[in-house]
């Protein structure tokens, strides 16, 4: 339920924090970074939010979110970081014998969301690891009804099955991926000899860069 704090030593990325600032202030409705292991999603996130002026609410997702009520429960913890009071009645109604329908719920928790003065940040992290459709039905309807005052953030190893292509035409949707994510010559050189310590001649790095296509964790093993 906590960002991760920056790494100590990491390879400044400001094309890439001007780009997800892009999204933030251009009024999309999501922000989807998505791209295969290795390429740096969550320290980017991370990295990001340190030099926002927004709070931001941080959830970690595992495979036992896949159940839409536990989903649900730990959306509203997260929200309580930022907004202690809030979600109150989601909770209620997720404990209750008899619950009532997931968009009741939903139609609730958005309810409570507008009720937050300030704008804020909220990041799931990790969501290739759901393959549940009821917590992506879930998901849509939240992204589809929105708060103004919600920006949604998803890192994920593959595209989540969300309506796309609808909020890309609507100009809803900001996507970094993996061509986006990849070193640059220049970040290849600070990785290598800065951060990772090697010291080593331009022709290497060069070489190194070229046969991982610029993926992070390629260059670091």
């Amino acid at each position: 339920l906590y960002v991760p704090p920056p790494r100590p030593k990491t390879v400044p990325r400001p094309r890439l924090i001007e780009r997800l600032n892009d999204g933030l202030n251009s009024g999309c409705k999501l922000n989807l970074i998505s791209a295969p292991a290795g390429f740096g999603k969550t320290t980017l996130v991370s990295e990001w939010l340190a030099s926002s002026s927004l709070p931001a609410a941080w959830l970690s997702l595992d495979e036992g979110d896949n159940d839409a009520a536990r989903f649900l429960t730990y959306l509203v913890a997260a929200l309580r970081t930022l907004a202690p009071e809030a979600g109150a009645g989601v909770l209620a109604a997720l404990q209750s014998p008899q619950p009532p329908s997931i968009e009741s719920i939903l139609t609730n928790l958005i309810n409570e969301i507008s009720a937050i003065p300030d704008d804020f940040i909220l990041v799931l992290d990790d969501y290739h690891v759901l393959d549940s459709k009821p917590v992506d039905q879930a998901l849509t309807f939240l992204v589809e009804h929105l708060p103004a005052q919600l920006h949604l953030v998803i890192t994920t190893r593959e595209d989540p099955p969300l309506p796309l292509a609808r909020l890309r035409a609507r100009g809803q949707l900001a996507e970094l991926r993996a061509t986006d994510l990849r070193f640059t010559a220049p970040e290849a050189v600070d990785f290598l000899n800065r951060v990772m310590g090697l010291n080593l001649s331009a022709e290497d790095i060069a070489a190194l860069e070229t046969r991982t296509e610029g993926w992070i964790a390629g260059l670091q093993l």
